[in-house]
């Protein structure tokens, strides 16, 4: 199942707050990067909803996105009939930012449920008229185990309002995690390398997020190694592979919701999912992310100051010589190696790439297990790439990893042919 559509329902009522919300002096104000005081209200609110869409689209730049600014009750109705109609049997995203109109009440909820009621008489009187057809089945409820939810907190909390803090926190972690987890990181105590860094000298950051060689691009990188590791390591493994490895948004999304939970636990605000995952803001590879962070952040100065080159950062190093030790020292018996999922990522390295191609066939060589551990990560289409590699020196490695992954999951090469 794929997201092929996206809805993008914002109800901010720009200029005016929610009666039964009481703000701080100053508070926070930024929607989607923007401030909406800053500008008139209407226009303010078309920039927020650009963004928003802009941002998604870095994650699923194929999916049909349609946005709905302060909509009536019709207009999220008609919106979702026609996405949910072209959509099929596929997903469909509903990003929903409701900070300009008053929290849910009873008689909203109570009106939500007499919708709900009308649906099925519909649905009943529907039938009625196609009664001669006899012997087709009755209309089935529909089935919620494919459907996912997030949200901001739970639900007798209110977001933070730290003026130093975007409005949409939830959203801003969520469509553009390095922005916020530097951000949050300047304000935390544990810069210890640069304790004075600014956000101004945040925004001038080199690179690009989908550019490795870049300070960018790498703390992009290792932020997903990071986000993996922590959901292999603490999800069941269906639900993994449901979550993380089957629909690329999907994927995007909790691997920003983990540090969603990270940041705004901070703020004594518990985002909520469904399905629920395990606690992971405490997860001991976050150390690894603050100790990247501040070893990037300590060349910032010297960058921007005098041009000199970005050093790149040691952590896939040091986590395949974790992977390494592990190797060395242990048996079948123990926990399986928590930087599986980093090898996976190295493999897209060039300067890595042998060591870990040779550390993954010294781990698939443990028997099938090991393997099946390997497949659980989501190692078979890379190394299917990595076959058609015309690098000479890859090959008996490869060779070697394909023949190990063939003896135990043939099924998924006939799978992969198919696609």
């Amino acid at each position: 199942m794929k997201t092929v559509s996206v809805a993008l329902v914002l109800c901010l009522n720009v200029g005016v707050d929610p009666p039964d919300v009481i703000k701080i002096q100053p508070c926070s104000r930024l929607e989607c990067w923007i401030d909406p005081s800053s500008m008139s209200p209407q226009k303010a609110l078309e920039m927020i909803g650009s963004n928003l869409q802009k941002q998604y689209e870095r994650w699923q730049p194929r999916a049909r996105y349609k946005q709905s600014l302060d909509p009536t009750v019709e207009d999220v109705k008609k919106l979702c009939t026609s996405l949910r109609k072209n959509a099929k049997e596929e997903r469909v995203l509903f990003h929903y930012n409701g900070h300009g109109v008053p929290r849910p009440t009873g008689i909203i909820v109570n009106s939500f449920n007499t919708f709900a009621e009308q649906h099925e008489r519909e649905m009943e009187q529907m039938q009625a008229q196609t009664a001669g057809m006899r012997n087709s089945p009755p209309l089935q409820t529909p089935s919620y185990k494919n459907c996912i939810q997030l949200a901001a907190c739970a639900a007798n909390q209110i977001l933070p309002m730290n003026p130093s803090l975007p409005a949409d926190l939830f959203t801003a972690c969520l469509t553009t995690p390095i922005k916020v987890a530097l951000k949050w990181f300047t304000l935390q105590p544990t810069s210890m390398l640069v304790p004075h860094v600014s956000y101004d000298l945040i925004e001038k950051i080199p690179g690009q997020l989908n550019d490795r060689r870049t300070m960018l691009g790498e703390l992009n990188w290792i932020f997903t190694a990071i986000t993996d590791t922590i959901a292999w390591n603490t999800l069941p493994r269906d639900l993994f592979q449901k979550l993380f490895r089957q629909d690329l948004l999907v994927a995007s999304l909790f691997r920003n919701f983990l540090l969603a939970e990270r940041i705004l636990r901070s703020y004594d605000c518990t985002p909520i999912s469904n399905p629920p995952l395990p606690q992971g803001f405490r997860h001991p590879m976050w150390a690894a992310w603050d100790l990247a962070l501040d070893l990037a952040l300590s060349q910032l100065p010297d960058i921007l100051k005098r041009g000199e080159p970005f050093r790149h950062l040691p952590f896939f190093e040091e986590q395949l010589t974790a992977f390494q030790v592990w190797l060395d020292r242990g048996s079948e018996e123990r926990n399986p190696p928590e930087q599986l999922p980093i090898v996976l990522q190295v493999l897209l390295s060039q300067v890595h790439r042998l060591r870990a191609l040779e550390l993954l066939g010294r781990f698939l060589d443990l028997g099938p297990w090991a393997v099946n551990l390997a497949l659980s990560v989501g190692i078979f289409p890379y190394v299917l790439k990595l076959l058609q590699s015309s690098a000479k020196e890859l090959r008996p490695l490869l060779v070697f990893i394909w023949t190990k992954i063939l003896a135990v999951d043939s099924v998924s090469f006939f799978f992969y042919q198919q696609i």
